[in-house]
């Protein structure tokens, strides 16, 4: 794989600066953002009256702790603009989620905000090792997703020539892979697997494809399946983190030459890690939820948005900001089976310890009587595809499942490509557990 490091000179000043500089500029934001939340939207202005506190009470960063959370049911109870902090004509996009799983969020950008956030997005290009003149070729899906959009403006404002191919159609994708060259791919990891597939069912070599990195987010992969991921197509595969609350694609990211975890840039976004239950801060270093503070939106500023996501902060290495390590799952995805914690991460990194099966896989979670249960199901590679051969992966992967993770699982190893496929974010739990 090549050197893609780049040199001072290409990083913008803030990458670089003092631990000092970075604490001063995001206290002068963070009052900027409390004062802009309070006087302008009704929604902060109530929560921070019914909570006894005032932007004036804001004088250090250890002051946001007075603060109260802001939850995604905030934003359903919202709908659809009430927590803007500027009025709905000097909006110029709107973003939303699905809604599959209750009334959809909806998240609205200014001309600013979206000018901020197409540099943040070329800068996680960039310290992902993408260059001006690269040819990027985006996989995320375009629409009320963010991924697609944020992506897309982001590569041309680091003057990248974008290929907005969107999800699906995989075969075509392969096809335009060959024929177009590109040197970067912004996708999910889980889609990039089914790409993989597809280059391997056209008979085609992906070491030989023209990818120098690939850029995957929207969803959390371990570094197992970064490995499978950079030794199947001889790229770099590095990590972008964003979520539509608080941007989209762009609010932190993993430098190509250490991928140690993501840099958070902190100069837009101010993150804490609290305790998931009590919502205590934690100190850099321990293991707890994602929160995070916006520093300079107009169109929705946020303040002190749960993410969910389990993760730490570290110091900073390629860069100056603190890092997040890798995040390994969602305080919400957590599956607890028979008074054990269990990620599909965990699942995940089990499975691609043995060789017979693919990295494709779904847990099916049931209930006989008053027992949960859980079903792992996998896919035989290939080579494996025989009846003696799909038991002895069974086998191996109940037994890792069992002494890793601590659960006992049924494995039900199946046909190649039988397993759902997704062009988006994977669906990798079914829960079937009468409610």
């Amino acid at each position: 794989m090549n050197d893609l490091t780049p040199q001072s000179d290409m990083l913008d000043p803030i990458e670089i600066a003092s631990r000092d500089e970075i604490t001063d500029l995001q206290t002068r934001r963070l009052s900027r953002t409390l004062r802009h939340a309070y006087d302008n939207s009704p929604f902060f202005r109530a929560r921070f009256d019914a909570e006894g506190v005032h932007p004036d009470d804001f004088r250090s960063l250890a002051d946001l702790s007075k603060f109260p959370f802001t939850v995604k049911q905030d934003l359903r109870d919202s709908y659809p603009f009430g927590m803007f902090a500027v009025p709905r004509e000097r909006l110029v996009r709107l973003h939303g989620s699905s809604g599959t799983t209750g009334k959809p969020t909806v998240v609205g950008y200014t001309a600013r905000d979206i000018s901020t956030w197409a540099d943040l997005v070329a800068r996680s290009i960039r310290a992902a090792g993408g260059r001006p003149g690269d040819m990027l070729h985006n996989a995320y899906g375009y629409g009320l997703f963010t991924g697609g959009l944020g992506a897309h403006y982001g590569a041309e404002r680091l003057g990248c020539t974008v290929v907005p191919m969107s999800g699906g159609m995989t075969e075509r994708q392969v096809t335009l892979m060959q024929d177009f060259r590109p040197d970067i791919i912004m996708v999910t990891p889980s889609y990039m697997l089914s790409i993989l597939d597809e280059f391997r069912r056209q008979g085609l070599d992906p070491r030989q494809s023209s990818l120098k990195v690939g850029i995957f987010g929207a969803e959390p992969w371990t570094n197992a399946m970064r490995a499978e991921i950079e030794e199947a197509f001889d790229m770099h595969a590095v990590d972008i983190y964003g979520l539509s609350e608080v941007m989209g694609p762009g609010v932190a990211q993993e430098c190509v030459e250490t991928k140690d975890g993501l840099h958070v840039w902190e100069d837009h976004f101010y993150p804490e890690i609290i305790d998931p239950v009590s919502g205590a801060v934690l100190p850099d270093g321990e293991l707890g939820e994602l929160v995070f503070t916006t520093l300079t939106k107009e169109g929705l500023p946020m303040v002190r948005y749960r993410t969910r996501d389990l993760t730490r902060l570290l110091p900073g290495t390629a860069r100056a900001m603190r890092r997040i390590e890798k995040i390994t799952g969602r305080s919400d995805d957590m599956i607890i089976l028979r008074g054990v914690n269990v990620f599909p991460t965990q699942v995940e990194e089990q499975i691609l310890k043995v060789a017979g099966l693919a990295a494709h896989f779904q847990i099916e979670l049931t209930r006989a009587g008053r027992m949960d249960a859980m079903v792992i199901h996998a896919e035989a590679t290939p080579a494996h595809c025989s009846e003696e051969a799909r038991q002895a992966s069974a086998r191996a992967l109940a037994h890792h499942v069992k002494s890793v993770i601590g659960v006992s699982a049924r494995i039900e190893v199946r046909d190649p490509g039988a397993v759902p496929r997704s062009e988006g974010k994977a669906m990798r739990v079914l829960d079937n557990r009468p409610k």
